[in-house]
């Protein structure tokens, strides 16, 4: 399966087995595309024929036997995973508990002669939903003064800017002439209900228009649209990101006057349990709405179930409810996540929150002799959140479960009963056992990846000594979510790593406020980099209404700002490694300047998959076809003409150096560093690619084959590939995660020579052996939610190992090993 070749495992049953190995060595083909797929396969045999074809099912895995094999559960990362409704209520289910206890046990006013539905304390359904924003919580307001920023202009010299130019010179202005306005006469002077009327009017007359440039246009007959419907339409129905951030420019967004931001309408709002709305209930920490509901959950004699009572707060209908909630919670609490509120929208949550969210629901479900199969449960944890949830995964195992981990951390690993080695290396060179068996006898082998960092003494380089920073960015009074009235100094010209627990405060400071003030002052998009290509280059521009901080000095230095985080480099398939950093173009140049390509009249864009002109007609360039099974789930298949090569055979008949454009994109990035190396354009991102650990990948591997760290470090060595001016800003948000040691040290390495080139580079990261070799570390904390924000501690590795806090404690050990270790 994948880069697995005849494997032979055996694996204990209730038991804790981690899988470890460099990235792409094969350990997630191995648990996922193979022992869980297998155990989903033999499940969905059980299922009707007919049923099955609604499931979403994973290929079939290449085996020739699995024996004992139990039903299997998979938890994989998903960051991001949801819409902009879904929060960690929906997610968990506990907003359904709660709007249930709110309709069966709430207290309602005086003279309410029927209890709401739940579905009425929900802003997502047209029952709960607020007439006003229509469950959005927020309004969007257009002003004249950001309509038309420059009153003293006219209609023909642009006034109106929330009009595209082009509507303003070609179709709009000679349409106002029509009905009659003067477009000469600036702004201002015209009269006030013609103003509004141009601005604000539902209506859309057609005139006919008579055009006054002489260039002898025939007549024609012209739809107005008012400044504030075409912002509107293009906010509801543009699909372009572009569009809508130059309609944003003109907007106001504030609460709703009507529900006062919480979505929902004032008939739901006039319901409390315990003196509380459902939307005072949602927006508490977890922690706090446990003891809200415990005093009802306790209940030493409740009144039996209610008959017409306008409260229910005291009935047996009311305990049950809140026990099970406050049980339910108590879940999550114990998994250090009791500052997140059921609001909290999922996009919102680091891939460890949700990774948790979803094991909590798990534990309460009760499942007994199942196989749960787990992506890096300990990505994106504090080593302090790692704890609850390693207790988490020794509760399943006691209950009776197997747990199967995909694991990087060491820590975790060390806790495991049985280790599975793939390996040694990645790609062709990786797929094979290298070690299966209890934990300690790793150490007997010899060609393991893991095993230097598994057990102590050899975890990290020598240490080198902290940089001295070359300057400062100093923000005072920072606020934003529960950073309140901050102060913090980052060093320049150094690696900084912003460590805390979750819910502390990193990202906000340093992906949201850091990132945001940076781009404000450059005049860039603060958007993250792969949004859209404005924001990747620098062309778009913002609206500095929103406050972060009182005062920020030091931007001066800066003249460049760079995000990089593990977003997917491309949605379909046909975005892969070759396309994104750019090579392909090279490539696909080098073949149109064969002499065969010449002779045919074939450019650069006869090599491109995406064009018809040299793309195989059957599948369209993607190398494979779609197909359907009456009964059964459609599958993928090699198409049958190209054989996955994409191109016609015509394109594939031209050849450089013996090999096609379809062999190219075969190679790994190994393969083609030695067949493209007096290339320079490809041949630099070879280069990058190989430097950051990605020499087993192919360059035509889809971007949806590709996990969150390989994402990372694609868009870290497109970067990496321009040249090193200096005074750019680097914000990296958890660039480990995903990572094997071995592949970190590689990437520390590639960030440690940005600062050398003179850059400042900022890291919100969770490891340790990542925090002991930064220059500079902000703590913050001490917990998270309400309880965090704050700075706890900064300075070099050894002075906040020295302080207090959760990540002293952590850091302490490493910042030793680290000395014991130096020249």
């Amino acid at each position: 399966m994948h880069n697995l070749r005849d494997v032979d495992v055996d694996l204990p049953r209730d038991a804790l087995v981690a899988f470890t190995g460099i990235s792409g060595s094969g350990k997630s083909s191995l648990a996922f595309a193979t022992i869980y797929a297998e155990a989903q396969r033999r499940y969905f045999e059980s299922v009707a024929p007919y049923a099955r074809r609604l499931l979403n099912q994973l290929p079939a895995p290449q085996i020739k036997e699995i024996t004992g094999l139990p039903p299997a559960v998979a938890l994989q990362q998903r960051r991001g995973s949801g819409g902009a409704r879904s929060t960690v209520g929906t997610l968990t289910t506990l907003s359904n508990l709660l709007r249930l206890l709110l309709s069966r046990a709430g207290t309602y006013p005086p003279g309410t002669e029927q209890r709401l539905e739940a579905e009425a304390f929900s802003p997502n359904t047209a029952a709960g939903a607020c007439p006003t924003c229509h469950g959005l919580g927020r309004t969007h307001v257009v002003s004249e003064r950001l309509m038309v920023p420059d009153p003293t202009l006219s209609i023909r010299e642009g006034a109106v800017a929330a009009w595209p130019g082009a509507w303003q010179s070609v179709n709009l202005r000679d349409i106002l002439v029509a009905l009659g306005v003067d477009v000469d006469r600036p702004w201002h002077r015209l009269p006030k209900s013609q103003r509004d009327w141009i601005l604000y009017t539902d209506d859309q007359p057609v005139v006919e228009v008579h055009p006054q440039r002489d260039r002898g246009e025939a007549v024609y007959h012209g739809q107005f649209w008012s400044a504030r419907s075409h912002i509107m339409h293009t906010l509801a129905n543009s699909k372009s990101e572009r569009n809508r951030e130059r309609a944003l420019r003109h907007v106001t967004i504030g609460p709703c006057p009507t529900c006062h931001g919480t979505g929902l309408r004032p008939e739901a709002l006039a319901v409390t349990f315990a003196g509380r709305t459902v939307a005072d209930l949602v927006a508490l920490p977890l922690s706090a709405l446990a003891e809200v509901l415990r005093p009802t959950a306790t209940l030493p004699d409740p009144e039996p179930a209610w008959e017409s009572s306008l409260s229910g707060e005291r009935t047996e209908v009311a305990r049950a409810l809140a026990a099970d909630l406050t049980e339910r919670i108590g879940v999550l609490v114990d998994l250090g996540l009791g500052y997140l509120q059921l609001s909290r929208p999922v996009p919102t949550l680091s891939p460890g929150e949700a990774q948790r969210l979803r094991i909590a629901t798990q534990l309460r479900s009760g499942l007994f002799g199942v196989v749960y199969v787990l992506d890096e449960p300990s990505a994106g944890l504090h080593p302090a959140d790692a704890e609850p949830l390693l207790q988490v995964l020794d509760r399943l195992r006691t209950a009776g479960n197997s747990v199967f981990v995909v694991e990087h951390d060491m820590d975790v690993v060390r806790r495991a009963d049985w280790l599975v080695d793939v390996g040694p290396g990645a790609g062709e060179s990786g797929g094979r056992i290298v070690y299966s068996g209890p934990v300690t006898g790793l150490r007997d082998a010899a060609d393991s990846a893991t095993r230097p960092y598994l057990f102590p003494g050899r975890t990290r380089p020598p240490r080198r000594e902290p940089r001295r920073p070359t300057g400062w960015l100093r923000l005072r009074g920072v606020n934003r979510h529960n950073l309140r009235d901050l102060d913090a100094d980052l060093p320049l010209g150094t690696l900084t790593a912003v460590t805390g627990v979750s819910g502390s405060g990193k990202s906000t400071l340093v992906t949201q406020v850091v990132a945001e003030v940076v781009a404000r002052h450059l005049g860039v998009a603060a958007a993250e980099p792969d949004d859209t290509a404005e924001a990747e280059f620098g062309l778009a521009t913002v609206d500095d209404s929103d406050v972060l901080a009182a005062d920020v000095r030091g931007l001066e230095h800066f003249d460049r700002l760079v995000r990089v985080d593990q977003k997917p480099i491309g949605r379909t398939p046909r975005s892969n490694l070759a396309t994104y950093t750019g090579m392909f173009d090279a490539v696909r140049k080098v073949f149109a300047n064969t002499e065969q390509a010449k002779a045919r009249g074939y450019g650069p864009g006869r090599f491109s998959f995406n064009v018809p002109a040299g793309r195989c007609p059957t599948c369209q360039g993607e190398g494979f076809v779609t197909v359907e099974l009456i009964f059964l789930p459609g599958t993928y298949a090699t198409c049958p003409d190209c054989h996955g090569a994409r191109y016609d055979p015509e394109t594939l008949e031209i050849t450089y150096r013996g090999a096609t454009i379809a062999d190219v994109l075969a190679m790994t990035v190994e393969q083609a560093g030695r067949f493209l190396h007096d290339v320079p354009a490809a041949a630099r991102s070879l280069v990058t690619l190989r430097e950051v650990g990605l020499g087993y990948l192919r360059l035509g591997q889809p971007a949806t084959e590709l996990s969150g760290g390989e994402a990372q470090r694609i868009k870290l060595a497109t970067e990496l590939q321009r040249a090193h001016r200096g005074h750019t800003l680097y914000l990296l948000d958890e660039p480990t995660t995903g990572l094997h040691p071995a592949d970190v040290e590689l990437l520390l390495g590639q960030l440690q020579d940005l600062v050398d080139a003179g850059n400042t580079v900022i890291v919100v990261e969770h490891d340790m052996g990542v925090a002991a070799t930064a220059d500079w570390v902000v703590d913050l904390g001490p917990d998270g939610g309400d309880a965090g924000g704050r700075i706890v501690a900064a300075g070099t590795p050894a002075q906040v190992a020295a302080a207090d806090g959760h990540t002293a404690r952590y850091l302490a050990p490493r910042v030793r090993l680290s000395a014991r270790r130096s020249p």
